[in-house]
């Protein structure tokens, strides 16, 4: 069964939509799924419209007041019953026929499989404003130089996961804004799971969630967090707790 998580924070507008289009396509081409829509607090009418859903696979999870997008995907991941987890934003930004090719990519040996719009067979269909996406690669340059990876695109809402590791990978998960997706792959390396990119297809939501200037310093400031615990050894040290039986191959 594969579960999809959806964060979603004052969506009413586009979530039914994307409901619709996720629901169609999965009932089209899996066995079994479940969608969990993990409303962060939302003061429209996300949760109703969400709820609208219940009788198609679809669960409901309500907070009682906005958190961050961090903290509701990983309540999102942790409810998650299948043996694979995609995470989607709810704009569907990528489309959800873009899971094939994820699958693919899990299916070949990988854990952890990052949706990405930085790769030579990348396809954006509708291109961000050059602010945005100057704020993106250089987010993408700071954590290449400081964590040493070489992902070209960690902050793509579309990522697919085994079950298993994506619920252990999301379980000591302390970052709630929109900086945790780092932390997340930090995990998931300090695990020895495989993590993997491919390119995907990505359209602009003009309706971006993403702040400039709030969340571009949020999301530095998520950066600079992760990499002080890595200098202190709190990720080895949860590694060493929790020691995996999988091995980083690529």
């Amino acid at each position: 069964m594969i579960s999809v998580v959806i964060p979603a924070f004052n969506e009413e507008r586009r979530l039914g939509p994307t409901l619709e289009r996720i629901i169609h396509y999965l009932s089209a081409s899996t066995e079994s799924y479940e969608v969990i829509v993990a409303d962060d607090g939302s003061l429209d009418a996300t949760r109703t419209v969400a709820e609208s859903f219940e009788r198609s696979h679809v669960r409901v999870l309500s907070a009682g007041r906005n958190v961050g997008k961090g903290h509701a995907v990983r309540r999102g991941v942790l409810a998650a019953r299948g043996d694979m987890v995609l995470i989607s934003d709810a704009d569907l930004s990528t489309p959800i026929s873009e899971l094939s090719k994820m699958r693919a990519a899990l299916d070949s040996g990988a854990d952890v499989i990052l949706g990405s719009r930085g790769l030579a067979a990348s396809r954006i269909t509708e291109r961000q404003p050059f602010y945005r996406e100057r704020m993106g690669k250089t987010f993408n340059l700071a954590v290449r130089l400081l964590l040493g990876w070489e992902f070209r695109d960690t902050q793509c809402g579309f990522k697919l996961f085994r079950g298993d590791a994506a619920r252990r990978i999301f379980e000591p998960l302390m970052e709630t804004g929109f900086g945790f997706d780092v932390e997340a792959i930090h995990l998931a390396l300090s695990y020895g799971y495989t993590v993997r990119e491919v390119p995907v297809e990505w359209r602009n939501s003009p309706d971006s969630r993403v702040h400039i200037l709030r969340s571009s310093a949020a999301m530095l400031c998520s950066l600079l967090r992760v990499v002080g615990r890595e200098k202190r050894g709190h990720y080895r040290r949860i590694s060493a707790g929790q020691a995996g039986d999988r091995r980083v191959v690529g």
